[in-house]
C-alpha cells in the first residue's frame, strides 16, 4: 500500500488496511517507519563475500533506505549484504558490479496524488539496460503497488513479460479477519496459496514460510516460466473503481508475488509494497503495525528468503 492516501469514495476502504480501526474514519492516515522493529540477524548469510545491492532512490520512490524501507535495508546489511542507495539513472555503467537491484514503488513524479506520478518511472533505455543486466546474471526485486505505482513500473515489468492489474486485489475468503478490508490478503500454506519454491521453503524448517500478509495491493500475471509465490485463490477479485460504481472481475490464476529465471539472472516482482516494509500507521491518536511488524506472519523471513534466492544462496 502507498505511503499516504486521502480518503475518497473508494479509497475509504483502504484505511482499513490496519488492525481494528475505529468506526469513524479520519480524512488522512500516515505511515512512518517503526523504530522498534528488530533488524538484527543471529546468523548472517554472508560474512566474507558480501553481495552488492543497489537500492533505487532515483525515481521518486515512495520507499527508500531512510523511509519505509529503512528496516529492510538495515536487515539486509545485517545479513551481510552491501546496500547502496542509487541516485542515478539505470545504465550499463551504473549497474555494473552489483548483484541485486531493489526498486520499491518508483513513481513518475514525487507526489502520488499528482497525475504525473502514474507516468513511466523509467525511460525505455533504462528498462532495456535493466533487462540486459538481468539476462547477463543480475537479479531484480521489483516492488510495486496499486496505482499510481503500477502504471509507473509497467514498462519495466513488461520487459519480463509480467502483467499488472493496476487495481486492488480483494478476497473475501482469504483476508485478515481482524480488519474490515478484504484487500488485506492472507496467503497460507494450509490453503495452498504459497508455492513450492526455494523462497517459500527456505534452507531449513526455521526459514519455512507458512503465512504471509499483504496490505492492499494489485495482482500480477507472470509468464509461463514464472512461479506464483503468493497465489490468489479462485475467489479473489480485482476491484475496479469508476466514478459512480465499483466492478469486481475474477483475479483467479493471478498472484501478488512472482519469481522467474531470466537468462542467467533472476527476477522477483511483488504487487504490494507494505508487506516488506516496517511501518506504523497513524490514524488520529491511534497507531497500528503495518508490514513485517504485524504479529503472526512470516513476512520478515520472506524478505530474507527473497534476497537469499536473488543472491544465489537459495538454489
Amino acid at each position: 500500500m502507498m505511503k499516504k492516501m486521502s480518503v475518497r469514495p473508494v479509497s475509504v476502504l483502504l484505511i482499513f488496511c490496519v488492525l481494528c480501526l475505529p468506526a469513524v474514519i479520519a480524512q488522512e492516515a500516515s505511515q512512518i517507519p517503526d523504530p522498534n522493529f528488530n533488524t538484527k540477524i543471529e546468523r548472517p548469510a554472508y560474512t566474507k563475500q558480501r553481495p552488492k545491492v543497489m537500492f533505487d532512490e532515483a525515481h521518486f520512490n515512495v520507499h527508500t533506505t531512510i523511509t519505509g524501507y529503512k528496516a529492510f535495508a538495515e536487515m539486509m546489511t545485517n545479513d551481510g549484504y552491501q546496500v547502496t542507495p542509487n541516485k542515478d539513472m539505470f545504465n550499463r555503467k551504473t549497474l555494473k558490479g552489483f548483484q541485486v537491484l531493489v526498486i520499491a514503488n518508483a513513481l513518475g513524479a514525487t507526489d502520488p496524488d499528482n497525475p504525473d506520478s502514474a507516468r513511466p518511472a523509467f525511460t525505455d533505455e533504462e528498462c532495456d539496460a535493466v533487462r540486459d543486466w538481468v539476462r547477463a546474471g543480475g537479479a531484480l526485486l521489483l516492488i510495486t503497488d496499486h496505482e499510481p505505482a503500477s502504471s509507473a513500473a509497467e514498462n519495466l515489468a513488461t520487459r519480463f513479460e509480467i502483467g499488472t492489474s493496476k487495481n486492488f486485489a480483494v478476497d473475501k475468503s482469504n483476508y485478515f479477519t481482524k480488519t474490515a478490508w478484504a484487500g488485506n490478503l492472507v496467503f497460507s500454506r494450509d490453503k495452498g496459496l504459497l508455492a513450492e519454491h526455494p523462497i517459500i521453503n527456505g534452507r531449513n524448517a526455521a526459514e519455512r514460510i507458512n503465512q504471509v500478509l499483504t496490505l492492499g495491493g494489485q495482482s500480477l500475471k507472470g509468464p509461463t516460466n514464472s512461479v506464483a509465490l503468493l497465489r490468489l485463490s479462485d475467489t479473489a477479485k480485482t476491484l475496479i473503481a469508476f466514478p459512480a460504481r465499483q466492478v469486481e472481475i475474477s483475479a483467479a490464476n493471478r498472484a501478488q508475488g512472482v519469481a522467474l529465471n531470466y537468462g542467467k539472472g533472476r527476477v522477483v516482482m511483488t504487487g504490494e509494497a507494505a508487506m516488506l516494509s516496517v511501518q506504523i500507521l497513524k490514524e488520529g491518536q491511534q497507531s497500528y503495525p503495518f508490514g513485517m511488524n504485524v504479529p503472526g506472519f512470516d513476512n520478515r523471513q520472506l524478505a530474507l528468503n527473497i534476497m537469499h534466492w536473488l543472491s544465489g544462496l537459495l538454489k
